[in-house]
């Protein structure tokens, strides 16, 4: 049995986008709904920064500072201004769309998926933001387009639609950043598929909003681990701590009852387990 701790009540509407700076010691996550951007430290308080719009991921930037993939776009952040600067609007002609999972591959290019905001219209794309700022729509007509990781060899990369409850991986080409052939990796009953993390096993453990659980996929697709969780709804995941072993985890109280919260009270919490396997850092957006 693995250790489920909730190490931060935060009580977030729509947590997601979890990712560890290890320059700080500390991990950045986000509360779409409520449009927040927080920041835990395992030795310190919690933080919070107001943002003028609903921030959907946040990935962490070379030169310093973070990325944020906002409701109209992609923007640096600078923790220590609360300053905001515009990199790309990759999709202007969609005013019904904001953006939701992002995360930088191995080359340090940010990659972002958007959504329609009223989860009706399958009007959701994937984008490949460039060093130098610019946006390339790679996969067009999605419903909900989550889970973004790469592994090891940066052949593959997994990629899921919630809507259509399938995690699916795609081939990969490093160097002009290109997706190849594509598979279906897992199809999901009885939740759905969310935010993941790849482990150094070559491992993907995936947060099923619906499933009171995350899992843990071998790279041929067969569940390797199922982690029960407190809450209904968890969102994503990440690697973090000084070894890389702990994995965080953010979840949701949107859309839950007064009933359903009486029985998950840490809804909208932030967890914390052992997972027993090193995590693979993510690579810094690099423009």
């Amino acid at each position: 049995m693995i250790s489920v701790e909730c190490v931060v009540r935060a009580g977030n509407l729509l947590g997601e986008g979890p990712v560890w700076d290890a320059r700080v010691g500390a991990l950045w996550w986000v509360d779409i709904k409520r449009a927040t951007l927080q920041q835990y430290s395992p030795d310190s308080s919690v933080r919070e920064w107001p943002l003028p719009e609903a921030p959907g991921s946040a990935a962490l930037r070379r030169q310093g500072g973070l990325v944020l993939a906002l409701a109209s776009g992609v923007s640096s952040f600078d923790p220590e201004t609360g300053g905001l600067e515009a990199l790309a609007d990759p999709e202007p002609d969609r005013p019904g769309n904001r953006f939701n999972e992002g995360a930088c591959d191995p080359r340090g290019r940010f990659w972002t998926g958007s959504m329609d905001d009223a989860e009706r219209a399958r009007s959701g794309a994937l984008y490949r933001i460039d060093t130098d700022h610019s946006s390339h729509r790679i996969l067009d007509g999605w419903g909900i387009p989550n889970t973004l990781a790469w592994t090891a060899d940066e052949r593959s990369m997994y990629f899921a639609d919630t809507l259509d409850r399938t995690i699916y991986r795609f081939g990969f080409e490093p160097e002009a950043g290109l997706l190849g052939e594509q598979e279906v990796f897992a199809v999901i009953d009885g939740a759905f598929p969310d935010g993941s993390a790849i482990d150094t096993d070559g491992c993907l453990w995936n947060a099923q909003w619906d499933g009171w659980r995350l899992i843990r996929y071998r790279p041929d697709g067969e569940i390797d681990r199922v982690v029960e969780l407190p809450v209904q709804r968890p969102t994503s995941c990440a690697f973090g701590g000084k070894d890389w072993r702990t994995l965080y985890v953010t979840s949701a109280r949107v859309g839950l009852s007064n009933s359903d919260l009486s029985h998950q009270p840490l809804a909208g919490g932030l967890f914390a387990l052992e997972a027993g396997v090193d995590g693979v850092p993510e690579t810094p957006f690099v423009g």
